[in-house]
């Protein structure tokens, strides 16, 4: 039979906590850095006039929007990432990708998916490139974080 000790303690937890409309989860909290304006198009455009594709690749991918809520500051920086994609020859785009860290390369991905998501005129070819590549470079493990991680571009 069960006996009563009289335990109280499970009185003390505040449930209130765990209410889902005073929840905040940290991930959405507006993060008010220069990281969070986007990349600034006039030092990428200037990169790819020089034909310093890759250059512009890693800037736009390090100055990626992630903890930024504005909407309009995420579409020009997509759109921004597209064209820079868009400027690479095929045979230099395995290179570019070989040449980034783990974390850039999710970063691509996400861009990859997000050009997908509203393709212009021949760039799905192009995205289904980079695809390949990325892929190969950051493996299933890549596109597992990208479609789980709740920092949209």
């Amino acid at each position: 039979m069960a006996k009563n000790t009289g335990a109280s303690r499970f009185r003390k937890v505040d449930v209130d906590q765990y209410d889902d409309d005073k929840f905040v989860d940290e991930s959405e909290v507006d993060i008010d850095s220069a990281d969070s304006q986007g990349v600034n198009d006039a030092e990428v455009n200037n990169l790819l006039a020089q034909g310093k594709n890759q250059d512009a690749l890693k800037l736009v991918l390090s100055s990626a929007p992630l903890g930024s809520k504005n909407q309009a500051v995420k579409d020009r920086a997509a759109g921004t990432v597209v064209r820079v994609l868009t400027s690479f020859k095929t045979v230099d785009i395995e290179k570019a990708v070989k040449s980034l860290d783990a974390k850039s390369v999710d970063t691509l991905m996400k861009y990859i998916y997000r050009g997908f998501e509203s393709p212009a005129d021949g760039s799905s070819a192009v995205l289904l490139t980079w695809h390949e590549k990325t892929f190969a470079a950051g493996g299933l493990g890549s596109i597992v974080r990208v479609l789980t991680d709740r920092k949209r571009v």
